[in-house]
């Protein structure tokens, strides 16, 4: 690779919010923001909740002269929502849907039934190997009563390690979505923690968006207000991440934001923002010997965000058993009443009111099994989850108390290479 080497990578992201019969004016957006993307010629369009396969067919169609490459991802029962727009050709692609997303009997809420992923790009950019995730998180509906938190936290970990385990090849990894994670929230901090992963907002300082870099604001009409009752400006949910390997830095020179309408009609695109990243890659000089910076004192962060996912892991986990424990209990207490109902009917006593009272307790017991067998599945999730992070926890420990020397390959998924401000 030449020592002047130089690669400008400019990247969209969306939340489309397109829910057929539900979303307003959701056609329109759709054509719209293929007018916005065919205008702006990206190098990558990634988006999330087109939940339509028929929008993106037809996004396909009205993209492929400048994105000849697109791939959607499919998943659960709905779908999980991704999908990609290239401008370059798409070596390999995958994905992985999380393990755990929500409660399949909370049906107004709907997540479980999307199966919710994060998607994998594998693109060549000038002899460059370029990872591009996208992905969506659970949604949080209550921020004072979150009792989705320990699935969020899961998928972000899940995230995390998938990142880690397949971007071992790649020169430069790029993840972009909608995380529904505030910036200091546990899901975002152990994400950035463990991947090594920085923020464009916050490592630009070229920005032109609304304040805080939020991506949901009340400027913006389809947003539900009440939502952002305590957060005047909006909140910010939506990301751009990136990092390079060893001999390359990654540099993001400008980002910018929609501010509540698209710039060309001045009507929203969605009731999300979208994010526009120029980034720059460049080659950068032999590391010498570690800077002390990255030494024991760079690694407690790590261990102290692990600590507290492990927490709320484990109280996930127990709120998980304690309702298989209780649906057991419904269990048993069905297949009594189906006895005595058998005895009172083979007795020719109340023998109608057995016969009527025996369908509803056999829908008792098995909708109770059914709750069992959910909740079984999520205390099992969270544990392998748990166990995960207790290992590296462990491992962490370690290296701390050895010293810089014998920290784990990756353990802090640390960008090497100095930071550059693109000149």
């Amino acid at each position: 690779m030449k020592p002047n080497f130089s690669l400008r990578l400019r990247v969209f992201n969306l939340n489309c919010w397109g829910i057929p019969y539900l979303s307003k004016q959701r056609a329109d957006r759709i054509k719209r923001l293929g007018d916005f993307l065919n205008r702006e010629s990206f190098d990558l369009a990634l988006l999330e909740e087109v939940w339509s396969e028929q929008d993106f067919q037809f996004l396909r169609q009205k993209l492929l002269p400048a994105y000849p490459a697109a791939h959607y991802f499919r998943s659960g029962i709905i779908g999980s929502g991704l999908c990609v727009f290239s401008k370059h050709p798409i070596q390999e692609f995958t994905q992985h849907v999380f393990t755990l997303n929500g409660y399949p009997y909370m049906i107004h809420h709907g997540d479980w039934f999307c199966g919710k992923a994060v998607g994998l790009l594998v693109l060549r950019l000038g002899g460059l190997v370029l990872n591009a995730y996208v992905t969506h998180l659970h949604a949080e509906y209550n921020r004072q009563k979150d009792i989705y938190l320990a699935h969020r936290v899961a998928q972000a970990w899940e995230l995390a390690q998938f990142i880690h385990h397949t971007s071992k090849k790649a020169d430069v990894v790029l993840l972009c979505g909608d995380l529904n994670l505030h910036p200091k929230d546990l899901g975002c901090r152990l994400l950035k923690e463990w991947t090594g992963l920085q923020d464009a907002y916050l490592e630009t300082r070229d920005f032109k968006g609304p304040e805080e870099g939020c991506t949901m604001v009340p400027q913006n009409c389809y947003v539900n207000r009440q939502e952002l009752e305590q957060f005047p400006l909006g909140i910010r949910i939506d990301y751009v991440l990136y990092k390079a390997v060893s001999g390359l830095y990654i540099s993001c020179k400008t980002l910018r934001t929609t501010t509540g309408h698209e710039p060309h009609s001045g009507s929203p695109l969605s009731d999300h923002e979208a994010l526009m990243a120029t980034l720059y890659v460049r080659h950068s000089p032999p590391q010498h010997n570690p800077s002390p910076t990255h030494g024991p004192a760079e690694r407690s962060p790590l261990i102290s965000v692990l600590r507290e996912a492990w927490t709320e892991l484990d109280q996930g986990m127990a709120q998980g058993r304690w309702w298989a424990t209780i649906a057991g209990y419904v269990i048993v207490l069905g297949l009594l009443l189906l006895a005595l109902l058998c005895a009172l009917a083979a007795g020719g006593e109340i023998r109608e009111v057995a016969v009527l009272l025996w369908t509803p307790s056999v829908g008792l017991v098995l909708g109770a099994g059914a709750f069992y067998l959910f909740h079984v599945q999520e205390a099992k999730g969270l544990c392998r989850a748990r166990a995960e992070l207790q290992h590296v926890l462990g491992r962490a420990r370690e290296a701390q108390d050895l010293g810089p020397e014998s920290q784990p390959a990756g353990l802090l998924g640390q960008q090497e290479g100095d930071k550059a401000e693109e000149q």
